[in-house]
């Protein structure tokens, strides 16, 4: 998409909440479609932040799908650097994209990471009906015949969810990566529909993503890629006592405009950790199975940096970028 018609786009979710924001504290930006992992995040500590009276009016979700969060990441810098009313959802899909100047040369250091309060554990679903029952399975039969197995993932090709297929492989000793079948969509939810469909063969996301689907019993969770089970969730298996050492979260937290000032971003963190030492978080954490992961202010940042640059030297090895 070119940046005139992304710009166009993002002006026009700025008007439609302009003519409602004297109703909401502020805006949450989704930078995907309803009912993936961003959408969570700004639905979930948004009402929490309400709910606990860290804000003292209700905060409006935006949803913003486009090029894997890049929509929304350049509509921020561009347009709202010194909005001080408004926050993004923000992952290690978020890292990971920046780590592979996947925003168009946009850097880390363009925003304010304010804070992640959650991780969520990485999950390999597949359909309930499907012929796969265990990790071992799925990793043999894409190592017998790569072009067998088409994943499904709400991250951009090259992206965090893309990349955790791609690790368990590499402890089997597979190496020819660019072989494996990939379908980058808009959020988890449009991942997890592909497969229930038949259209892919496996999921590869979050936990907060799948928990609706197999709650409803249309799928099956293969592996969770966790150090051990998640509570709440014991009967899936971690990855790691099925013989694959791979541990990927994808942590739960914000951004925030660059050039607003320290005492909204020092608001804006206590917020977010208001919202991590209530009973309600805790509670919506196990419900979506989410661990703990909190770090919140000013070192957050930096915590991001060093992520990216991981992340990037991890892109490398793999052969996702040069």
């Amino acid at each position: 998409m070119k940046a005139p018609m992304l710009k166009k786009i993002a002006a026009g979710v700025v008007l439609s909440v302009s003519m409602v924001g004297s109703s909401f504290a502020a805006e949450c930006i989704a930078p995907a479609n309803p009912g993936g992992g961003w959408d969570f995040t700004c639905r979930t500590i948004g009402k929490i932040m309400y709910d606990i009276k860290a804000v003292d009016k209700p905060i409006q979700v935006s949803n913003m799908a486009g090029a894997g969060g890049g929509l929304a990441y350049n509509h921020v810098v561009a347009e709202r650097g010194d909005d001080a009313d408004v926050i993004i959802a923000a992952s290690s899909a978020t890292a990971t994209r920046l780590a592979q100047n996947a925003y168009a040369g946009m850097t880390a250091d363009q925003v304010r990471f304010v804070g992640a309060i959650g991780a969520d554990p990485g999950v390999i679903v597949v359909a309930k009906d499907s012929i796969y029952k265990n990790l071992g399975e799925l990793m043999g039969a894409i190592k017998a015949n790569p072009k067998s197995v088409t994943f499904a993932g709400g991250s951009a090709v090259g992206g965090f969810d893309h990349l955790k297929p791609l690790m368990l492989l590499q402890r089997t000793g597979y190496t020819d990566i660019k072989n494996i079948k990939y379908i980058a969509l808009d959020g988890g939810a449009d991942a997890i529909t592909q497969t229930v469909g038949g259209f892919t063969q496996a999921m590869t996301g979050d936990m907060s993503e799948i928990v609706g689907f197999l709650k409803a019993g249309e799928i099956r969770a293969l592996a969770v890629l966790t150090e051990e089970r998640i509570p709440g969730f014991e009967d899936i298996p971690t990855a790691k006592e099925q013989g694959y050492d791979v541990v990927a979260v994808n942590w739960r937290g914000m951004y925030i405009p660059k050039d607003v000032s320290d005492d909204t971003f020092n608001m804006w963190a206590d917020r977010l950790q208001k919202v991590a030492d209530s009973k309600e978080w805790k509670e919506a954490m196990v419900a979506n199975g989410l661990a703990p992961f909190t770090k919140v202010g000013a070192d957050f940042q930096g915590y991001v940096d060093q992520v990216v640059g991981e992340v990037r030297e991890l892109s490398k090895s793999l052969g996702v970028i040069q």
